[in-house]
């Protein structure tokens, strides 16, 4: 047991722990954390509820302030053995070699400041000596001073106070000196012209007066005064109605007239007077600049001279007018803000008619600045007459000028389209005249485009001016918001995109309207244009303008898949119309050829007819022309025959049967009868069914339109022998070249069976042509 308390060591026996009621509940609670520590796995000291670290009366504790060396040798002998012993004396030295270590770092570390602290506090001590020796001279002669000090005072105390009273009774003879001399004074300042000074004098002079103003001399004094200073005010007020000097000096005029006590309101109405006297001078010179006979200067030196001259003017007139007449109160706020309010609304309108002169150009760099320098100037004059709105009207022209301004963007983008049509018409009537060959459909539609995109970038480039950082409006709500969504997207390049498609859908009217003489080339190409637009232009134009003018608008705008769709239906009525054009060109020729001819007493055929050449070679030009503009499409997959079939089914036995020698007189009702049975079998032709955006599409809406009308003139005529013969050598002819160039090689041999089967129902001797012989025949044609 006395060994395990032994062990412990000095200062942790049990008589060391506090005793009393005090300690108890800290005893518990440490206890209870042990106990946790000891649950945790900690250590047993703590587990116990002792305190971990060291007691600081502790003699052994290396590191305490009461370590004592002789007492912790005499533990370590006591309890430690002999290797143990060995152990502490290594452990001990190297300790004390570290720290040996670290003290010689410490000190090379700061060697230099140690120095430099030296050497600081020496001379210190040397400065605080001298300070000490120097204090001690000025505390010496603060002494002498002051004793000196106190003898004066004792000895001037009687003179001083005869100086006071005869320094009062001097300045008092000094005012009444003034009060003798103020007649002369002020004579001789209105002599001079000095109209301030004498007010001044009337003004320190006039208290006095009214006060002793019982006593005779006072009394005359300021009988004089009173004289002279009517005569002031009166050559003040000539002064002032003469007008002859500037804002300024009336300003003063009415200033010294107030202070004379003149009524207020009188000089109220007088000063207004002359400021629109001066300000209506300045009207009428820019209405001058304006007449007819004198050439007009440019709107930035217009507005220069407004800004300098009228706002200028009627800034200097509202700031002397606030600062003279404030006690007028609201009744003389509204009158100023009247008069700011007629005489700028005068201006505004003289403005506005230069402004209108601004008609026509793409740029809008000097109008822009033109206009900038209006509003700055109208800042001041705002802020000063924030009733009047002269601000919110300058505004207000702003914002109705950029509007106009879109629109005569929105006229040049029209008019710059129209010409460029105009371009393309005159290039393609150009090779008919001259004989020469022009710049094909593709190059035509490429320059089109081009410069209509050209144009376009450029008015977005003038029109964002309006909104550059630099310019004193751009921060304006409807700048921000309104002017970028509705007028420059909306009205100038939607609505533009909107006009492009009218114009082009203009050139589909009835042929009897002005629709009639557009070439077929140039609904093609508008065609093509419109289908670009659909793709990709329209897209990349409004995205531009999205980035351009960044809309901080919320109203509905456009979208861009409506205008898409917009121009998607003008590109195919435009597409639509040409084929039918086209058709009716083709269609015109058919019907002429079958109804000059005399189809009963024809000749044998020898060879095709020169139409039918005609019209092979015009539908291999329209094939190579819509080629430029639009891909092939696709087409149905071809008999390997196409090219030879001849139409020997009018010899096969249901044919033979109509044609047969002994055809009698009721055999025509009979073959119309099977006639009619055999269309209701048969697919129906749809010649008017809608053109997709490819050549083959629109070479077969041409075709079928163009064997349609054949069909239709051959079912109206009479045909004998040799006719009949003929109309099959003809559509063999058209067989062999117009089935490449339609989608499905069976409508062509479908119509084309139509027309002659229509001819043998027409015909009193229906003997068809041996095939070979029409085969002989077209080869040869």
């Amino acid at each position: 047991m006395a060994a395990a308390v032994a062990g412990r060591g000095p200062g942790c026996g049990p008589g060391d722990s506090p005793e009393g009621p005090e300690a108890e509940a800290p005893e518990r609670r440490r206890k209870a954390h042990g106990m946790l520590k000891l649950y945790y796995g900690l250590s047993e000291v703590e587990a116990a509820g002792r305190p971990a670290g060291p007691d600081p009366l502790d003699p052994t504790d290396l590191n305490g302030a009461h370590f004592d060396p002789e007492v912790y040798l005499d533990k370590l002998r006591r309890e430690c053995p002999l290797a143990q012993l060995m152990d502490s004396e290594t452990d001990m030295v190297r300790q004390i070699r570290a720290l040996d270590s670290d003290m010689q770092t410490l000190v090379y570390e700061n060697y230099n400041k140690f120095i430099s602290a030296t050497d600081t506090i020496r001379k210190m001590k040397n400065d605080f000596r001298k300070m000490e020796d120097e204090m001690d001279r000025l505390a010496t002669n603060m002494a002498v001073i002051t004793d000196f000090s106190a003898r004066i005072s004792t000895t001037l105390q009687d003179r001083h106070e005869r100086i006071t009273k005869l320094a009062g009774v001097h300045a008092l003879l000094r005012k009444l000196q003034f009060l003798f001399e103020l007649p002369s004074r002020l004579t001789k300042c209105v002599e001079l012209g000095a109209y301030g000074q004498a007010v001044r004098y009337q003004g320190r002079a006039r208290a006095v007066l009214q006060q002793y103003q019982h006593l005779p001399s006072f009394r005359a004094i300021q009988d004089d005064c009173q004289v002279i200073t009517a005569r002031l005010a009166q050559q003040l007020r000539q002064r002032f109605r003469e007008g002859g000097s500037g804002a300024p000096e009336q300003a003063e005029c009415v200033e010294l007239l107030l202070a004379l006590g003149e009524p207020a309101e009188e000089l109220c109405e007088e000063f207004l007077a002359h400021g629109r006297a001066r300000l209506e001078e300045e009207l009428r010179s820019l209405e001058a600049e304006l007449g007819p006979s004198p050439p007009a200067p440019d709107v930035l030196e217009f507005t220069d001279r407004g800004g300098s001259g009228f706002v200028g003017g009627l800034c200097q007139v509202a700031a002397a007018y606030q600062e003279l007449f404030a006690a007028q109160g609201p009744a003389g706020a509204e009158k100023l803000a009247a008069f700011a309010r007629e005489l700028g609304s005068r201006y505004f309108a003289l403005v506005e008619r230069r402004l209108a002169q601004e008609q026509g150009g793409s740029d809008n760099s000097l109008l822009v600045r033109a206009l900038d320098r209006f509003h700055r100037r109208l800042r001041a004059p705002g802020a000063l007459l924030a009733a009047a709105g002269l601000a919110e009207a300058a505004t207000e022209i702003v914002e109705r000028v950029a509007r106009e301004r879109l629109g005569q963007h929105l006229q040049g983008l029209q008019s710059a389209f129209l010409g460029c049509l105009t371009d393309v018409r005159q290039a393609l009537a150009a090779p008919r005249v001259a004989g020469k060959e022009g710049p094909g459909l593709a190059e035509l539609l490429a320059n089109v485009a081009s410069s209509t995109l050209s144009h376009i970038k450029a008015s977005l480039a003038s029109v964002h001016l309006f909104t550059a950082k630099e310019v004193s409006f751009s921060n304006k709500p409807y700048f921000r918001g309104e002017f970028c969504s509705q007028g420059v997207r909306e009205s100038l390049i939607v609505g533009f995109i909107r006009s492009m498609c009218q114009t082009a859908q203009n050139f589909c009217e009835s042929p009897g309207e002005k629709g009639g003489a557009t070439p077929p080339a140039l609904l093609l190409l508008l065609s093509r244009l419109c289908l670009d637009y659909e793709t990709a232009t329209i897209s990349y134009i409004l995205t531009l303008t999205d980035e351009q003018f960044l809309v901080q608008d919320q109203s509905p705008v456009t979208p861009v898949s409506t205008l898409c769709a917009e121009a998607r239906e003008t590109a195919r009525r435009l597409l639509t119309h040409y084929v039918k054009l086209q058709g009716l060109v083709i269609s015109q020729m058919l019907r002429k050829s079958v109804e000059t001819r005399d189809w009963l007493s024809t000749l044998e055929p020898r060879n095709v007819r020169a139409v039918m050449k005609r019209v092979v070679e015009d539908t291999t030009a329209i094939d190579v022309q819509v080629g430029l503009l639009y891909e092939e499409g696709v087409r149905k997959a071809q008999s390997s025959d196409s090219s030879k079939r001849t139409f020997s089914v009018y010899s096969s036995s249901r044919q033979q049967g109509r044609y047969a020698p002994s055809y009698t007189p009721s055999a025509p009702m009979d073959t119309n009868l099977l006639s009619n049975i055999q269309k209701l079998f048969s697919e129906r032709i749809d010649v008017f069914s809608p053109v997709e955006f490819n050549k083959v599409s629109v070479l077969t809406g041409i075709i079928k339109i163009s064997l349609k009308t054949l069909l239709e003139c051959v079912r109206l005529r009479t045909f004998g022998r040799f006719g009949l013969q003929q109309v099959q050598v003809d559509c063999h002819f058209l067989q062999l070249y117009l089935w490449r160039f339609v989608a499905d090689e069976e409508l062509v041999h479908l119509l084309l069976d139509e027309v002659v089967a229509s001819a043998a129902l027409r015909c009193p001797d229906p003997v068809p042509m041996e095939p070979s012989v029409v085969e002989v025949i077209c080869e040869r044609g």
